[in-house]
């Protein structure tokens, strides 16, 4: 008796604690227990928060409120993917960003597709940033226009990203950032998640969500 009052008192005190535990039973919810094990869990109160609330409202993966994303339908994001999940990103997609499959994203960390003209700065330059898959980007990162990452890039924390590593496998840092370390691809490891999540969107239903939504289909 005391465990169904303590139950129901929680409840009573807490509606949307109520409404999750309604919705995470219902097809389009799941994304909430499939991805409760994963690097970047896209929790039903996060959806609520930006799409009901209205704070970070368009971006399809799990954005923290006090990153910015402009421009997501530029952003195409890979299995378990989330830039700016992590609080304080800024993800500029006036270009096109593309970020491979299982790429983390710390805190603080801003990827800019587009920069003002050197000689007409009302004038916006993009240029595209390629981010590929299993890559790390560190605490106060900043990738600028243009930049292609290749796979299994670590960018230490700090790190100003000023030119491509297409290449991969290796550890850079500094500013601008240069390579301080090769990483041998033999001992890299491809994981993969039972259930994969492009964000909020399952993996078998994102390439029809990209033609519809996205502008870099």
């Amino acid at each position: 008796e005391k465990l169904s009052v303590r139950i129901f008192s929680l409840l009573f005190r807490s509606p949307l604690t109520l409404l999750v535990m309604i919705l995470r039973w219902f097809p389009a919810f799941r994304f909430e227990r499939e991805t409760h094990n994963t690097q970047t869990p896209a929790t039903i109160r996060q959806w609520i928060i930006q799409n009901v609330v209205g704070i970070n409202k368009g971006p399809y993966w799990p954005v923290h409120y006090t990153s910015r994303v402009t421009g997501w339908q530029n952003v195409v994001c890979g299995v378990e993917t989330s830039p700016g999940l992590m609080g304080g990103c800024y993800i500029q997609g006036i270009g096109k960003i593309v970020i491979g499959d299982y790429t983390q994203i710390a805190s603080n960390v801003g990827i800019i597709s587009a920069n003002h003209s050197v000689i007409d700065n009302r004038r916006h330059v993009s240029e595209s940033v390629v981010i590929g898959e299993y890559c790390w980007l560190g605490m106060n990162v900043v990738v600028l226009p243009g930049v292609h990452l290749g796979d299994f890039t670590v960018v230490g924390a700090g790190a100003v990203v000023t030119k491509s590593f297409p290449e991969g496998y290796c550890v850079i840092a500094g500013n601008p950032a240069k390579v301080i370390r090769r990483l041998d691809p033999e001992e890299c490891v491809r994981h993969r998640s039972e259930f994969e999540y492009h964000g909020f969107i399952p993996r078998a239903e994102f390439d029809n969500f990209r033609r519809r939504h996205l502008s870099t289909a």
